[in-house]
């Protein structure tokens, strides 16, 4: 059985060449909004909603417990491995569900509603703001200097253990406001 060491340093940990996939994902996000098609727009604004909406659940209510579970080296190799692959999946799925979830609720007249039924189309932004703000205002850089300090050859466990603890509660929260998101996607669907 053979292991692979991670590399220290910031090149380590940060893909450059996954940018190639978020310009193919901004592309075909860019054609299902200029392409004025329901399907399409709606197709990709629910996949990488679900895709989003999936990580962020999983990621705070099976990962987060099972990492605190786990001896600090084990969960030292996992966030190593882990964080490179969502540091540019989870900004960008963010950012393609709520862009193509407003021009879909404009394409549908949801955001011509009037109030109370425009309620629920201010509710949806307000919880995509919330969420975008969380997630770059502190779940990415919370995940890139847990990194950053897991690649020091003498990281501060104690400091990291309290700043994931912290974390862990953050991405329970972003997944209470997904489900809220999704309980207000339902009554899109069914009609306002």
């Amino acid at each position: 059985m053979t292991t692979t060491t991670i590399p220290a340093g910031p090149s380590a940990i940060i893909r450059w060449h996954y940018l190639g996939y978020v310009a193919l994902a901004l592309a075909v996000m860019t054609a299902a909004i200029m392409s004025h098609e329901r399907w399409y727009l709606n197709f990709v604004h629910v996949i990488c909603g679900v895709l989003w909406t999936g990580i962020d659940l999983f990621m705070g209510f099976i990962v987060g417990p099972v990492l605190r579970a786990v001896p600090a080296t084990a969960r030292r190799e996992v966030i190593l491995r882990l964080v490179p692959k969502t540091l540019f999946v989870m900004p960008t799925l963010a950012f393609i569900t709520g862009t193509t979830g407003w021009y879909l609720a404009k394409d549908m007249g949801y955001t011509e509603l009037a109030w109370p039924a425009y309620g629920w189309v201010a509710a949806a932004l307000a919880l995509v703001v919330l969420m975008s703000i969380q997630g770059i205002g502190y779940l990415l850089p919370t995940n890139l200097w847990v990194c950053f300090q897991l690649q020091k050859p003498d990281p501060d466990h104690e400091k990291i253990s309290r700043v994931m603890r912290m974390f862990f509660y953050v991405v329970a929260l972003q997944g209470l406001m997904q489900v809220a998101t999704i309980v207000i996607m339902a009554r899109f669907v069914t009609g306002i």
